[in-house]
């Protein structure tokens, strides 16, 4: 009788021993899969949120003009270079006013300007930046061909320049003379400033969100 009631006793205590076993693993398992769900979930929303903010802007071309590069100057070819270089992307938002000589800077020699020929009180002239207005007369022809962009300050150089007709230049000096207009549009813009052996290429994009 006495080893009839041990084995029962043994028989319940294993029987106890296995359900916390089984209870202790269930919510262990419960628990893995609570988290699991829980990180798919963070990890498609911190997707969604990457692709809203990678959504890049569609580019639309709205307007584009070329000069011809009439001189053959070394020095000069440099200058339109390094302009080009420094406006190439530039973006401009509604609103917003386009500086030409706050964008390029003031072509010194440190900055890699070389001299080549200016207009100076309607005379020609050696200068550094030389070369500088035929990217600025460029970009002012872009301009003009789209409604919404207001030219606001503009020069002309007093003197036919060869690469554009008369009347339709823009000379810049630095701190004196400059080219900016403002962008009206209900949308941004970029500007790509190219320059090849024979010519100055600008392009104005919209830029429109898809």
């Amino acid at each position: 009788m006495k080893n009839y009631v041990k084995w029962i006793i043994a028989l319940i205590a294993i029987t106890l021993i296995g359900l916390a076993i089984y209870y202790f693993f269930s919510l262990k398992n419960n628990n893995n899969s609570n988290y699991s769900s829980d990180a798919q979930r963070l990890s498609a929303e911190e997707n969604i949120q990457n692709q809203d903010t990678n959504i890049m802007p569609q580019e639309k071309e709205i307007s584009n003009f070329s000069t011809k590069i009439l001189i053959d100057d070394d020095n000069r070819d440099t200058n339109l270079k390094l302009t080009a270089s420094k406006i190439n992307g530039t973006v401009i938002n509604p609103n917003e006013t386009f500086s030409f000589n706050e964008i390029a800077g003031n072509p010194t020699p440190d900055k890699g300007y070389e001299k080549a020929g200016i207009f100076v009180n309607g005379k020609k002239e050696k200068g550094y930046g030389g070369g500088n207005c035929q990217v600025s007369t460029t970009i002012y022809d872009a301009v003009l061909k789209v409604e919404g962009l207001e030219v606001t300050e503009r020069h002309e150089h007093g003197k036919e320049v060869g690469y554009v007709k008369q009347g339709k230049d823009a000379t810049v000096v630095y701190d004196e003379l400059d080219l900016k207009f403002k962008n009206n549009l209900e949308n941004a813009i970029k500007l790509y400033v190219d320059v090849t052996e024979e010519k100055i290429n600008v392009k104005i994009m919209e830029l429109i969100n898809s």
